[in-house]
């Protein structure tokens, strides 16, 4: 969004002398629409660029202090004590403890706004770099995120899904990262760091367990799977939310006939990422393998019946209480379209996935050295 958008909308407008009536009302509302946008946009960016600094002031003032910890906290009581005193609320020593943190955590990869001191820079193409493009609340969830990789993956989809701060928080408190990370191989993982959740693939899709607290459906109450799938819509924004990126509801319990017989599936999506129906199957209970085959079989029908021939193959998603990978594995073809994905009522236990995923790591990578290992010694026993 710039100043350059909103005038070449006005040059649009005054250019076509014959505009009707209602365009013209269309366009100027167009007009007030991108100004606020960015209004909202550069006062995001001043407060971000203006923390930043006060921050990177403080530790510089603090490092000249010959007692860190004594000189740094009377540091901030008695700058909070002025600002406060000259500007009114704001500036408390927590905020401005926040303000220091924000630099500490980005200084290393804003090398640029040093330049801001320099008179012969032209601040406009400046700010056209930084990488601020959050706000500066969604700064300070952020910085609490002690992981570098996981801070970085939490920036890249706020970004790019547009999450208010609430989301934010949500996604972060409901392990997002974790939960994608355990559902890919190291090299995905550290692609998460860098370019967040890409969707390619259908096995992108997943996330395990999925988290539905948002229902409000108490972890231990008996309910049946009409009942989950009604609280689910009722609930379908934040459904969508979770699943992820790319998908659209097209209809629940679709009803297809054959043989003479009715079937139901309970919940179908399709994704515009990967251009294929995505159909889901809820289980309250233990996954079985006749759960998994008619999960088969109703993928076989879309794909024979429902998809088109430009749409990629059908995905199924048994989304079920509990399941077990040696049954899902042994029942269903290799290279299936077919995924089970456990879900959960209430938020997990971060620091129990974090733990998870250190020992997921760990165990890859002693994998991998043990393949690499044996890869070596059958090249040698060849040469």
């Amino acid at each position: 969004m710039s100043f350059e958008k909103i005038f070449k909308t006005c040059q649009t407008l005054y250019a076509n002398e014959g505009i009707a009536v209602d365009n013209f009302f269309d366009t100027v509302a167009t007009i007030i629409t991108q100004a606020r946008a960015y209004v909202g946009y550069t006062a995001d960016l001043t407060m971000c660029i203006t923390y930043y600094e006060i921050g990177r002031m403080i530790v510089e003032q603090e490092q000249k202090g010959k007692t860190h910890s004594e000189y740094g906290s009377n540091l901030l009581k008695e700058l909070s004590t002025y600002l406060t005193g000259r500007f009114g609320k704001g500036f408390s020593a927590s905020n401005l403890k926040n303000a220091r943190q924000f630099y500490q955590i980005y200084a290393p990869s804003i090398q640029q706004l040093k330049a801001i001191k320099s008179e012969n820079v032209n601040r406009q193409s400046l700010i056209s770099e930084l990488p601020f493009r959050l706000s500066w609340t969604h700064y300070q969830v952020l910085m609490r995120i002690e992981n570098a990789d996981e801070r970085r993956f939490y920036e890249i989809e706020a970004l790019n899904q547009q999450w208010s701060v609430r989301q934010l928080q949500r996604q972060y408190g409901s392990s997002l990262y974790e939960r994608l990370a355990l559902s890919r191989d190291k090299a995905e993982v550290m692609r998460l760091a860098t370019q967040g959740q890409i969707v390619e693939k259908p096995r992108d899709l997943l996330k395990n367990p999925l988290i539905l607290e948002f229902l409000g459906m108490e972890e231990k109450t008996s309910y049946s799977e009409t009942d989950l799938e009604s609280a689910i819509i009722s609930q379908l924004q934040n459904f969508l939310l979770e699943l992820g990126k790319g998908f659209l509801f097209e209809v629940r319990q679709k009803r297809f006939s054959f043989d003479e017989q009715s079937f139901f599936v309970d919940l179908v999506f399709y994704n515009r990422l990967l251009q294929c129906y995505v159909i889901i199957d809820l289980k309250t209970e233990k996954l079985n393998h006749q759960d998994l085959g008619q999960m088969l079989m109703y993928v076989n029908y879309f794909d024979r019946y429902v998809k088109a021939k430009h749409e990629k193959p059908t995905v199924g998603i048994l989304l079920c209480k509990e399941k077990n990978e040696s049954i899902v594995q042994l029942t269903l073809p290799e290279n299936s379209n077919i995924y089970a994905s456990e879900y959960q009522l209430y938020l997990p236990d971060k620091n129990v996935l974090q733990q998870k995923l250190i020992e997921w790591t760990k165990e890859f990578e002693e994998k991998q050295h043990t393949r690499d290992g044996t890869n070596n010694d059958e090249k040698c026993s060849k040469n």
